[in-house]
């Protein structure tokens, strides 16, 4: 009797050990598990750490300040590559472009540089060009712009003392480029890499079918941080019309920090 008590107590004591190694077991499985997702979650969260997403009648792309509610006069260079896209007819006239620019978001001092891409009178127009508001865009003729060209474009702050700026732009595919430097007094407080519906003769207009356009190299100097646009904090800008129709689509920045798409969707 008493040795079937023993077997019975260690028979207990096994499936207490049993019980007590399965549930350290689920415990560690459950533990690794969530540190996991928290893992994948934060690295997700770093490598898409919008500020908040900004609703533009005329922008569609990335923006990157010091900070959203108190910007400082920070920005002193932009870079990016982009190919020329392929625009498709539409029942009217339609204009798109592609930029990257210092300004603008927060004030009205915007110095930018890119190509213009439209349907204009059942003609196709391509063209590189150069603006600082509140002046009016200025284009290139030294720069024969077409589509499938890969376009480089760079502003850089030269002198703070005496806010030069250089501007340049270059058709890889031609070899053609533009470069120069210019007195331009910009507040600096902000970046952005844009495909734009320009304002012609006072009204937004239609936004022409680009259908891709994809940034690539985009990288920044914000005060004393140099790199691309995942490396800061950014926003995105979305283009709408009105009613709040989205016009086009935006991909999230791209894993190593320094690209994007921006596709359209519609006209108006």
């Amino acid at each position: 009797m008493l040795l079937f008590l023993r077997d019975v107590l260690l028979t207990e004591r096994r499936k207490v050990r049993l019980r007590t190694v399965i549930l350290v077991a689920i415990w560690i499985f459950l533990l690794l598990t969530g540190l996991l997702l928290l893992s994948l979650w934060a690295e997700s969260f770093r490598s898409n750490p919008q500020i908040q997403s900004i609703v533009s009648l005329s922008w569609s792309g990335y923006l990157i300040a010091s900070s959203i509610d108190q910007p400082q006069p920070e920005v002193s260079q932009i870079i990016a590559s982009w190919i020329v896209p392929n625009v498709k007819i539409s029942a009217g006239d339609s204009y798109s472009s592609a930029w990257i620019g210092i300004g603008g978001q927060f004030d009205k001092t915007l110095i930018q540089v890119g190509t213009e891409h439209n349907f204009i009178n059942g003609n196709y127009i391509y063209s590189a060009w150069y603006e600082m508001l509140p002046n009016l865009a200025v284009q290139l003729n030294a720069i024969q712009v077409s589509p499938g060209d890969k376009i480089t474009a760079a502003i850089t702050l030269i002198n703070s003392n005496t806010n030069v700026w250089n501007i340049q732009i270059s058709d890889a595919t031609t070899s053609q480029a533009f470069n120069q430097n210019f007195s331009y007094n910009s507040t600096r407080l902000s970046g952005e890499w844009m495909v734009e519906r320009p304002t012609v003769n006072n009204q937004i207009s239609a936004l022409a079918d680009f259908d891709t356009v994809t940034f690539t190299d985009c990288s920044l100097k914000l005060n004393n941080a140099d790199g691309p646009i995942g490396n800061f904090s950014y926003s995105q800008i979305r283009m709408a019309n009105n009613a709040g129709t989205q016009l086009t689509n935006i991909s999230p920045v791209s894993g190593d920090g320094s690209s994007f798409s921006v596709s359209y969707l519609a006209s108006s």
